[in-house]
């Protein structure tokens, strides 16, 4: 298995404060977020469940599969979503040179504007795996970007774990405030399949409300 943290520690949240953790409030409000999409085959699943609740979350799109699936995209926007930069063809941030990590950026910032109805223009940014260079921060940033990190990590994405796992990684950690990280990806789906009805569930039964970073 890979390490993560599934809950963020205020150590990491201190030492990354540029980075935007949780979003503090006093009305039970969380954000559930979803890395990777849209892909065919689980975005338009995730969106008709976020329906059933009547709940609207936001999608840090890879550039690339905007390009490919261009009507999904503007479907999640037309429905009230919000949309996030995770780059064009998710770049690890630490294997990758500054310049052409914000490169692959801009590339999919045009992505976000030129397949959206609206011209969309996106100010949130994800680093795919969490992993940015300093300097990386820096320019994006400069590019007027926040940098949008989690403070609970589903762990979706990862096949060693058994789904029940996956769904007490979310809900032992959610409290108001916090950024939840979920992958709308093949990859994730089989534990994401279990867990997002049951998250949907659990945050209405205790009255928390689901808002837009």
């Amino acid at each position: 298995m890979s390490f993560y943290w599934i809950k963020t520690n205020w150590i990491i949240k201190k030492i990354f404060s540029n980075y935007i953790w949780d979003v503090s409030n006093t009305g039970n409000t969380v954000y559930l977020t979803f890395d990777d999409g849209p892909v065919p085959e689980v975005t338009g699943w995730v969106l008709e469940e976020l329906k059933k609740y009547d709940v609207k979350a936001t999608f840090f799109c890879i550039g690339d599969n905007i390009k490919k699936n261009s009507a999904l995209f503007k479907e999640l926007v037309k429905e009230g979503h919000g949309v996030g930069n995770h780059t064009f063809n998710h770049l690890n941030g630490w294997k990758t040179e500054t310049k052409s990590y914000v490169e692959n950026t801009k590339l999919c910032a045009e992505a976000i504007q030129s397949n959206s109805n609206y011209g969309l223009k996106s100010k949130l940014f994800r680093p795919p795996y969490g992993k940015l260079k300093r300097a990386q921060a820096r320019e994006i940033r400069a590019l007027g970007y926040k940098i949008m990190m989690w403070d609970v990590l589903s762990a979706d994405f990862d096949t060693t774990i058994s789904k029940e796992k996956c769904l007490d990684n979310v809900l032992s950690n959610i409290k108001p405030g916090s950024i939840i990280v979920f992958h709308d990806s093949l990859k994730a789906f089989k534990n994401l399949e279990y867990v997002l009805p049951k998250t949907l569930a659990f945050l209405k039964k205790n009255n928390f409300k689901c808002a837009v970073l």
